[in-house]
């Protein structure tokens, strides 16, 4: 499925809550460091994870599921494997006001789920990081493909 530019640019502009199943408070995990990013940018990232309820990451309550979430949510970011990916987003279908949009990581893919929340409505971005999205998107990535930040050596 050929997914368009524009259409990546709109849910990365619309998007203000994004909930990230699967966060981990490892900092060299991609879960984190996406996470991480993302909330850098300003949008509100909630974690959740059920190993680690009740801490805090990124100034947010991580919560043991998305049934924990009370506030609205814009998009939920799955790190999670495949196989997982029918739970969470039939929890994300049932429990978040205002869902518009369904984000699986790069690796995990899941045609059926996407169907279903398709049929609700739902945007579902499939085998894609929206950190590299965004960076692509809005021009931040820099030669190479990488995002880099300034290095300089005095020698």
């Amino acid at each position: 499925m050929s997914i368009s530019d524009p259409f990546l640019k709109d849910i990365l502009t619309r998007t203000k809550v994004i909930a990230v199943v699967g966060v981990s408070m490892n900092p060299v995990r991609p879960s984190y460091y996406v996470a991480r990013y993302l909330s850098l940018k300003g949008y509100k990232v909630i974690p959740v994870n059920p190993g680690h309820a009740g801490e805090r990451l990124f100034g947010q309550e991580v919560r043991a599921s998305l049934s924990d979430i009370s506030e609205l949510v814009d998009m939920v970011d799955i790190f999670r494997r495949s196989e997982a990916v029918p739970g969470v987003v039939h929890e994300a279908l049932e429990v978040l006001e205002g869902l518009r949009t369904i984000w699986m990581q790069i690796g995990v893919e899941h045609a059926a789920a996407a169907a279903v929340a398709e049929a609700r409505g739902v945007d579902v971005i499939q085998n894609r990081c929206p950190k590299i999205e965004y960076q692509r998107l809005f021009g931040e990535l820099r030669m190479g493909g990488f995002a880099t930040g300034v290095i300089s050596s005095k020698l």
